[in-house]
């Protein structure tokens, strides 16, 4: 089966799908010129990201961790949504509160490209939550000094994290509980972008696949998600996601 008759497969079926799921990973944000973890900025090429996305790290050193953040806050905030991102808010428009987007991307941009129903499993980078009450909150303005970790807003007491997930921290358990929960009860699954290795994430197309539902991988390369994939589209998401679009609105 070529490309073009895949697509219009998988067009079919999210026809035919009373609710539908889509899965991303990092491969959905290249286009948007996300940075990586260390980037070419010569201050922090010396650093690995297991040194600073953890818990040790940010005790060892809030400062550097904070400030950090705050470096990659600004980079990602120069990206806007590409293709991809918005062909999804456009699927989410058709299937109203039957649609579900599940992302491991800390990057905000889905949101920014208008979808609303979304489970971030590894957090938003745009968010703090504070070490003492727990409260998680926005606030642009928390960002602009990276010469201090600021206290919380809140309990003005406690110290405030990113709300991302570390190396080393569980996942939050009701958040990945209603991701599984979607997995489950979905006709098609659709993963974009993802490895599929980084557990307990990679077990969503598995969880979909064995309750059923269609599962479809859109990567640049065969992943583990194509091992439950009754399609593999191998070609960039912006692409193959604008295709669907296509045909779901003639």
């Amino acid at each position: 089966m070529n490309s073009e008759e895949k697509i219009e497969l998988i067009s079919q079926k999210i026809k035919e799908a009373k609710k539908i799921t889509i899965f991303t990973g990092a491969g959905i944000s290249k286009a948007s010129g996300i940075p990586t973890f260390r980037g070419k900025d010569g201050l922090w090429s010396k650093y690995s990201a297991s040194e600073l996305a953890t818990m040790n790290a940010f005790i060892k050193n809030p400062k550097l961790v904070w400030q950090w953040y705050n470096h990659r806050r600004k980079l990602i905030k120069q990206a806007k949504p590409n293709a991809a991102h918005l062909a999804i808010t456009k699927i989410e428009n058709l299937f109203k509160d039957n649609f579900t987007l599940i992302t491991q991307n800390i990057d905000s941009l889905h949101k920014e490209a208008g979808t609303k129903n979304i489970i971030e499993l590894h957090g938003n980078i745009f968010e703090v939550r504070c070490m003492r009450c727990g409260k998680v909150y926005g606030d642009d303005k928390i960002y602009q000094d990276s010469e201090f970790v600021p206290k919380c807003s809140y309990c003005k007491k406690g110290s405030l994290r990113p709300n991302v997930v570390w190396f080393g921290e569980n996942l939050d358990r009701d958040i990945l509980d209603e991701a599984m929960k979607k997995s489950a009860l979905c006709d098609v699954f659709i993963a974009v972008g993802t490895s599929g290795v980084v557990q307990p994430a990679a077990s969503l197309p598995k969880i979909a696949y064995d309750n059923g539902a269609f599962v479809v991988d859109i990567n640049i390369e065969y992943s583990a998600v194509s091992i439950y994939s009754q399609e593999t589209v191998i070609s960039p998401a912006q692409d193959t996601l604008e295709a669907i679009i296509d045909k779901l609105t003639k």
